[in-house]
């Protein structure tokens, strides 16, 4: 099955997972719910799971196998999204919008774990890599200093990276294209 045919076809899961989490926003620092779905996608692929960092963040753990042998390198690459929503109230009528008044998916977090979740699960699947890839779930991006918890409960100590790569949706930009950003944001 070429590549892109395998991910057209994880779609509808990832969609609904993503209206799963838009439907109940949990604001910075309270993620219990959405870190449980997510931990719980990916043990469901394999993927090894520590919670605790930041309070509500998580981080999934995939070791690539190259030649179906455990990867002897010690690169590693960290890929985030974000959780949190935001303490608005939601007036769009979809099936899916937010059941809680005052909180709602305003900025796209729910999308971005949703995507991350995908890649995680087509990671788990296609581990002919050499080094490991840390999913790293950040709570309280919003204007909560997640990140910065993260990194003070042992984030990078506890899993040295050489690179980390996050990624934000931007209505800005067209369909199918990408802003690209080196350093901190």
């Amino acid at each position: 099955m070429k590549l892109i045919d395998e991910i057209v076809g994880t779609h509808a899961e990832i969609r609904d997972i993503r209206r799963d989490i838009h439907a109940h926003p949990e604001l910075k620092f309270e993620e219990v719910r959405t870190g449980d779905l997510v931990a719980k996608r990916l043990e469901s692929w394999g993927i090894e799971v520590h919670r605790g960092l930041g309070i509500t963040g998580l981080v999934g753990v995939i070791r690539g196998e190259p030649g179906g042998e455990p990867s002897t390198s010690r690169k590693a690459i960290g890929l985030r999204a974000d959780m949190d929503a935001l303490p608005m109230t939601e007036f769009n009528q979809f099936p899916h919008a937010s059941i809680f008044r005052g909180k709602m998916h305003a900025c796209g977090h729910d999308g971005h774990t949703a995507m991350l979740l995908g890649a995680a699960k087509h990671l788990a699947k296609h581990r002919d890599f050499n080094g490991t890839v840390y999913l790293i779930f950040q709570p309280g991006e919003e204007g909560g200093g997640g990140a910065l918890a993260m990194m003070n409960d042992g984030l990078f100590t506890r899993f040295p990276m050489d690179a980390v790569f996050g990624m934000h949706n931007w209505p800005d930009y067209p369909a199918g294209t990408f802003g690209i950003r080196e350093g901190p944001v």
